[in-house]
């Protein structure tokens, strides 16, 4: 009687020493590809202020004490807030090339049939990262009106390039990667670490546990902004478990009877 041959993932195969030297070979592609995305960025940096600082535009008072322009305090800042935009871009444009690293160095775990979620996953993960970082982005005003009238009247509103840059970069940072919260999620049950189940059984304690990840990860502290990826991140986990129970669904059809 012929045994059914069982199908073995291509990690098996690998020692310690193979993990990690294909650990630093993806390391070393992210690293280059990130310094191209900081020339690019380098380079549009008049583009890229402009953008970024369109937020902050649509809720400058009249009244304010710099004319509605950023306030350099540091003759250096100006070099420094083109240098840190420089790298925020070029993390920003390097994402696909990141992402594209992290499904390689995970696909000899995983089996012939699920390696073909490959381009799935790319245009999902871009996709989920981009509209994150927008909704962060449109959200800003708002987050901004918050902060300033929380304050009192008696407060002008004059912010420094280098503060006002690190927030609303942080804000799309996390966003997007709180986005990314569901490929997080279906990926681990794809790989059996968890189960449609056990993400049901847990899911209360998981809500409280992601608004309190929102109130950590959200730089502004404003409730607008926690609200808008708190809700979406809830969202997420529920729609996980439904292409959880879709893939099991999918694998108990798949098996031998």
């Amino acid at each position: 009687m012929s045994t059914a041959a069982v199908p073995v993932a291509d990690d098996a195969r690998m020692s310690l020493m193979d993990h990690l030297t294909e650990l630093r070979d993806r390391i070393i592609k992210i690293v280059l590809a990130v310094v191209i995305g900081m020339a690019i960025s380098f380079l549009l940096y008049d583009q890229i202020f402009d953008f970024l600082l369109d937020p902050y535009l649509k809720n400058c008072p009249p009244n304010s004490v710099s004319d509605c322009k950023l306030l350099a305090l540091d003759p250096l800042e100006g070099f420094g807030v083109r240098m840190k935009l420089a790298t925020y871009g070029g993390i920003f444009i390097a994402m696909p090339v990141i992402l594209w690293q992290l499904w390689r160095f995970i696909t000899p775990g995983l089996y012939a049939h699920e390696k073909r979620y490959a381009i799935p996953f790319m245009v999902s993960a871009l996709t989920l990262f981009l509209t994150g970082a927008g909704i962060a982005y449109y959200t800003l005003p708002q987050a901004l009106n918050f902060l300033q009238d929380i304050g009192g009247d008696n407060i002008a509103t004059a912010y420094a390039p280098s503060k006002y840059f690190t927030l609303i970069s942080y804000m799309m940072l996390a966003f997007g990667i709180g986005f990314e919260f569901p490929i997080v999620l279906v990926f681990a049950q794809m790989m059996g670490v968890i189960t449609p189940g056990q993400l049901r059984h847990v899911r209360r304690y998981a809500i409280v546990g992601i608004c309190v990840l929102v109130a950590v990860i959200t730089p502004s502290g404003d409730p607008i902004s926690m609200l808008m990826l708190a809700v979406p991140m809830c969202l997420f986990y529920e729609v996980s478990i439904i292409i959880g129970r879709m893939l099991e669904r999918r694998k108990r059809a798949a098996a031998p009877a």
